[in-house]
């Protein structure tokens, strides 16, 4: 998709889980070379964003999907911190009124959480040693995420960059849900239509995980779309529109690389990293140490595909500034002129490549030297 958009990239491929790492960047560079900057204009703009979804976590949608996303997030998101809190005397008035009284602070601008403390005062209640256990210190994150799943407000990166987990909060004008019309029943209907064009074939099993809803209703939800299966017993599913195109397709002569991140689409979506390994490569050393192969649902490290086959994986190793990578195949120049040009957006526009908030340097190092003992193909 070489000079695609950022929203088109989603649209096509699929939402990018965003988890405070590198993995909306990586999607969208590794498909259609979009610089941080492009990307990070995208999102200044309002053609993609960063938002509760799908089982309530958060993905970088195209505003295509934003009223679809936040849609199918209602009635997860923080509904075991709002459980909590209830028990610890907070009642659902309570939250609605603090809820009022946030609207009211960001009318005067955004604002981050500090700030809206400071606006808010007795509003915000601190819910104590007991609360501070059980991960809920205060009210305020309860209001802001039913806020946030309502489309009455957004969250946006105090830097601009979609891979931290620091921001401010903003009205949300017009509220993308202020026209959707969809029942319950119609948004997953939607949501499974999206699902099956992104990754099919996939079984409805893994439908229902990715959208986090009960086998009937992720059956009901697909109903419509008229799948058949891809082969015999398999239980893997497709439109038959999507079945011909795969019959006419021929599958490219040569290699083509891409370095993606460990949260990328193509494993996610389905958590079916598994059977994206070559079966000879099941017993590489890449993979020791992991849960057996016929069951690796994620992918381990960043991965190197050559035409939908993980081929390798990937690190960055901020002390070296380099990528540190081992292959289930003989390295080739194309092979180290992906790494090196994957290398290179890393350095110079990310400075990093974190899997997840949490995610350093020091964290990384045992995966790291796994990579650098590993043969062939290693490197860094």
């Amino acid at each position: 998709m070489e000079g695609e958009s950022a929203s088109t990239v989603l649209e096509k491929s699929g939402w990018a889980r965003s988890v405070g790492g590198v993995g909306p960047y990586l999607t969208l560079h590794s498909r259609a070379g979009i610089t941080r900057a492009a990307a990070d204009e995208a999102l200044a703009r309002l053609q993609i964003h960063e938002l509760p979804s799908a089982r309530g976590c958060t993905y970088v949608l195209p505003a295509a999907d934003f009223a679809l996303g936040l849609s199918v997030g209602q009635g997860f998101g923080d509904v075991s911190d709002l459980k909590v809190a209830q028990k610890l005397g907070v009642t659902d008035t309570e939250i609605e009124r603090l809820r009022e009284r946030i609207v009211g602070a960001l009318k005067r601008g955004p604002l981050d959480p500090d700030g809206l403390k400071e606006a808010l005062g007795s509003a915000v209640r601190n819910l104590g040693e007991e609360g501070k256990k059980k991960g809920v210190t205060t009210t305020l994150p309860i209001a802001l995420g039913q806020l946030q799943l309502s489309g009455h407000i957004r969250r946006i990166p105090t830097d601009g960059r979609l891979d931290q987990q620091r921001y401010r909060y903003a009205l949300w004008s017009p509220n993308p849900l202020a026209k959707c019309k969809w029942s319950r029943e119609d948004a997953f209907a939607e949501l499974a239509r999206r699902f099956f064009r992104w990754i099919a074939p996939a079984t409805l099993a893994e439908f229902q995980a990715f959208a986090g809803i009960s086998g009937k209703a992720a059956k009901a939800a697909a109903a419509s779309l008229e799948l058949v299966e891809a082969e015999p017993g398999s239980g893997l599913l497709w439109t038959a529109q999507d079945r011909d195109a795969f019959e006419e397709f021929r599958t490219p002569k040569n290699p083509h690389y891409t370095l993606v991140s460990s949260v990328d689409g193509i494993a996610l979506l389905r958590r079916s990293a598994a059977n994206l390994v070559e079966e000879a490569d099941q017993s590489s050393g890449l993979l020791a140490g992991g849960p057996k192969t016929g069951h690796l649902l994620d992918l381990p490290n960043h991965g190197i595909f050559d035409r939908g086959r993980l081929v390798g994986l990937w690190e960055f190793d901020p002390d070296t500034q380099s990528i540190v990578w081992a292959s289930f195949i003989k390295k080739d120049k194309a092979l180290e002129s992906a790494v090196k040009k994957t290398e290179a957006f890393v350095r110079d526009e990310l400075g990093d490549a974190r899997s997840f908030s949490l995610d350093s340097a020091k964290s990384r190092q045992p995966k790291i030297a796994v990579l650098r003992q590993a043969a062939p193909g290693s490197s860094g």
